[in-house]
């Protein structure tokens, strides 16, 4: 007896992506620890997942990969276009430790935060709230950098003014020499950014879910609501926006490397991330699991051994 079986008639049902195949998550879900780095075919040559096994161990190597990116950038005297979450949080102290050290300025860096919350006409919070992307980003990583910082010209933020003009600013960056490096981390529902998996219920082609750059007040789902509840709003439901404005995989997707991060756990057993984390690896190619996409490209996929499972009951 679970899910599969009981299903029909349910309050679950209609509630997951129309598109996911359940039975497929499931055999994804089960498969044994040892083999969720077995490359698949459709994995790029240079995408490799990297196990951690702490969250120390996590957030250095993934704030070092951070900062060897920005000074490989520099030293090859290119410039780079970074595009930045705000989830994970917790490497981007390193990545500033591993710059200071090094001397590292981040004058060639042009960022841009692959999302904000928003109403559903993509109006953002003020930049200065506590629970605004703008102000966490200007927090954790532009603010601490301190005299190296990237320029505040080059700092893109995806209110309703600037999001639209992401790819063409990236495009012309791109035609200059620049790299673009996209720092990612895994939604429950598998999104990347808030670009949510029933968006590609809307798109005849997959070329054509491939082509969107960005959403004005993406309508999100409600695991992307109870995920952010859980992680950054103290279990606190009503304050989370239900929209948000977001990068799109026509972004994304055009990554020349890539370096995502998975360390949703809570302690004591407990986790929200292992099944979105099997689903990025072995589910394959889908717009219906849009984290799915990223194997496909060049980068680093960090992610916390506990995730690996066994994804078993643990009664807590």
């Amino acid at each position: 007896m679970d899910l599969l079986t009981t299903l029909a008639g349910s309050m679950m049902e209609g509630f997951l992506p129309r598109g996911w195949d359940l039975a497929r998550i499931d055999a994804c879900c089960a498969l044994p620890p040892r083999d969720l780095g077995e490359r698949q075919p459709w994995w790029h040559p240079a995408f490799e997942p990297v196990a951690c096994a702490t969250v120390a161990d996590f957030d250095v190597r993934f704030g070092h990969e951070i900062a060897l990116a920005i000074r490989r950038a520099r030293d090859a005297g290119r410039t780079l276009a970074l595009v930045l979450p705000v989830g994970p949080m917790g490497m981007y102290r390193w990545a500033i430790y591993f710059l200071k050290e090094w001397g590292v300025a981040c004058d060639h860096v042009h960022g841009f935060n692959m999302d904000e919350w928003s109403d559903r006409d993509g109006a953002t919070l003020p930049p200065d709230h506590p629970g605004a992307f703008q102000n966490a980003m200007q927090s954790a990583f532009y603010g601490p950098l301190g005299i190296g910082t990237v320029p505040e010209s080059q700092r893109w933020f995806a209110t309703p003014n600037r999001l639209p003009h992401y790819a063409s600013q990236i495009a012309e960056l791109k035609a200059g020499g620049a790299e673009l490096v996209v720092l990612f981390g895994i939604g429950r529902v598998c999104h990347i950014a808030f670009w949510e998996p029933h968006f590609a219920e809307e798109f005849a082609t997959v070329d054509d879910w491939k082509a969107q750059t960005h959403r004005l007040g993406a309508r999100l789902h409600p695991l992307t609501i109870e995920q952010n509840a859980l992680t950054s709003f103290k279990s606190r439901t009503t304050l989370v926006p239900a929209f948000a404005n977001t990068i799109g995989p026509g972004i994304f997707l055009q990554a020349d490397r890539i370096i995502g991060g998975a360390d949703g756990t809570f302690g004591r057993g407990m986790q929200w991330q292992g099944a979105s984390l099997r689903m990025t690896l072995r589910y394959g190619p889908d717009p219906w699991v849009p984290s799915a996409l990223m194997p496909t490209l060049a980068g680093r996929l960090f992610y916390l051994d506990e995730l690996a499972g066994p994804l078993e009951p643990q009664m807590n």
